[in-house]
C-alpha cells in the first residue's frame, strides 16, 4: 500500500489537480501527502498513516475519496480496495482464494467449436491450460515450451521481443496484470513465488514491477511477427469464466479483408498439418501445472 500511493500520488503535478505549485522548489515530482489529504478531505496524520500501511478502520468512502483525490482509473481503484480489504482482514480470513480445479468439458467443446479465430484459455498463474488449435498455432513459440506460462516466456524466452511486436508495451501491461491478480491474492504462495522467480531473473520484470502499475487486461491489438506467416495486428477480448475462478479466455480477431486475416488464413492451413490435435477431454489438462498434454 506505501509504494503503491506514493507513485499514484508522484505521477500527478499540483496543476493536474487543481492546485497552485507554490514556489518552483519542490522535493516531490508529484502531489505532497498534505495536497493528497487536502483533496481527500482527510487529516494530514491521517492519510501519512494509510501511506505507511496502517489501513484499520480505513471505510469505502474514504477509500472513494482516495481514488478521485489520486485520480484512479477503475483497474487502480479495485486495486485500492483489494489492498485495503486485505488489510483489514482477520487472520483466518488470509488464506488463497478459490480456484478453478479443472476445466469443464463444456469449456472445451466451446474451445474446439472456435474454428475461426485463435482461443486460448489461462489460469491467474498465467498459464497457458487449453487452447483450440488456431490459438495453438498463433502462440506456437509459447507452446513450444514444457509448461507454457506467458510471464516466463515474455521476460525469459530470448525469441519473444521478435514475437511481441510492442514487446515494451506487452511487457508493461502483463506485469500491471500480474499486480492487479497479487493485489486480489496476496498469500497465494504459488503466485508469490512466480513473481520472485521472475524478480530473480528479469532486470525489466524487476523495474515494471516496482512502479506498481495496474490495469485491467480486457481488449485491445496484438500485434505479432509470426515465424510462419509473419507480422500479424490482431484484436483480442479477454473474458473471465464466472463459473470457473481464475480462468480467463481470450480470443484474437482479424478486420476482415485486412493482411492479416489473409494471414490467419495461411495460419490455419498451416496448423491444419503442422500442429499436433487437442488433447481429448479426459487428459486435456491440469489447471494447477498448467499443462496442455
Amino acid at each position: 500500500m506505501r509504494e503503491f500511493l506514493s507513485t499514484r500520488r508522484d505521477r500527478i503535478a499540483p496543476d493536474q489537480a487543481g492546485l497552485p505549485a507554490y514556489g518552483g522548489n519542490r522535493r516531490v515530482p508529484g502531489l505532497r501527502r498534505e495536497e493528497v489529504a487536502l483533496l481527500s478531505g482527510v487529516s494530514v496524520d491521517y492519510y501519512t498513516r494509510l501511506e505507511r500501511g496502517d489501513l484499520s478502520g480505513a471505510s469505502d468512502s474514504v477509500l472513494d475519496s482516495l481514488a478521485r483525490a489520486l485520480q484512479l482509473d477503475d483497474a487502480e481503484t479495485a486495486h485500492l480496495f483489494d489492498l485495503a480489504h486485505t488489510a483489514n482482514a482477520s487472520p483466518s480470513a488470509r488464506k488463497p482464494r478459490k480456484r478453478a480445479d479443472g476445466l469443464r468439458p463444456s469449456i472445451l467443446r466451446l474451445l474446439d467449436a472456435i474454428t475461426d479465430a485463435p482461443a486460448m484459455i489461462r489460469n491467474n498463474y498465467f498459464d497457458y491450460v487449453a487452447a483450440n488449435q488456431l490459438g495453438r498455432a498463433l502462440y506456437s513459440p509459447v507452446f513450444a515450451e514444457p509448461a507454457p506460462n506467458s510471464a516466463r516466456f515474455a521476460f525469459l524466452n530470448p525469441v519473444a521481443p521478435d514475437f511481441y511486436v510492442d514487446w515494451d508495451k506487452n511487457t508493461q501491461e502483463l506485469v500491471a496484470t500480474m499486480r492487479g491478480e497479487a493485489g486480489r491474492n496476496p498469500y497465494d504462495k504459488r503466485l508469490t513465488d512466480l513473481v520472485g522467480e521472475l524478480s530473480t531473473r528479469s532486470e525489466r520484470f524487476r523495474t515494471l514491477w516496482a512502479a506498481h502499475n495496474v490495469r485491467y487486461h480486457r481488449s485491445g491489438v496484438k500485434r505479432l511477427r509470426h515465424p510462419v506467416v509473419g507480422d500479424l495486428e490482431l484484436t483480442y477480448e479477454a473474458f473471465e469464466l464466472p463459473a470457473d475462478p481464475g480462468l480467463t479466455m481470450s480470443t484474437y480477431t482479424a478486420e476482415p479483408g485486412s493482411a492479416s486475416a489473409d494471414a490467419l488464413r495461411v495460419l490455419a492451413s498451416w496448423a491444419a498439418t503442422k500442429v499436433p490435435p487437442a488433447p481429448t477431454p479426459q487428459a486435456h489438462i491440469d489447471v494447477g501445472a498448467g499443462r496442455t498434454e
